[in-house]
C-alpha cells in the first residue's frame, strides 16, 4: 500500500508541475480593442479548437481533472 501512495504522490507532483505550466502558457482571456474591431472572427478565432491555444485549453481541463482525482485518492489512503 505504501508504494502505492509513493507513485500517486510522484504522479501528483508531476500533474501539478505541468498544470502550472501549461496555465501560465495560455495567453490572457482579455480581447482588448480587437474584439471591437473583428479581431476575434479570424482563422485563429474560429479554429481555436485546432491551434496551440485550443491545445492548452483542453490540457488544462485533463490535468486539472487528474490533479483533482489524484488528490481525493491521496486523501482517502
Amino acid at each position: 500500500m505504501e508504494i502505492l501512495r509513493i507513485i500517486l504522490t510522484v504522479l501528483f507532483v508531476i500533474d501539478c508541475l505541468g498544470l502550472t505550466v501549461v496555465v501560465l502558457m495560455q495567453e490572457g482571456k482579455q480581447q482588448g480593442l480587437g474584439a471591437i474591431a473583428g479581431m476575434a472572427d479570424t482563422y485563429w478565432g474560429k479554429n481555436k479548437g485546432r491551434s496551440m491555444e485550443g491545445g492548452l485549453v483542453k490540457a488544462t481541463i485533463i490535468m486539472g481533472v487528474l490533479f483533482i482525482g489524484l488528490a481525493l485518492v491521496l486523501n482517502l489512503i
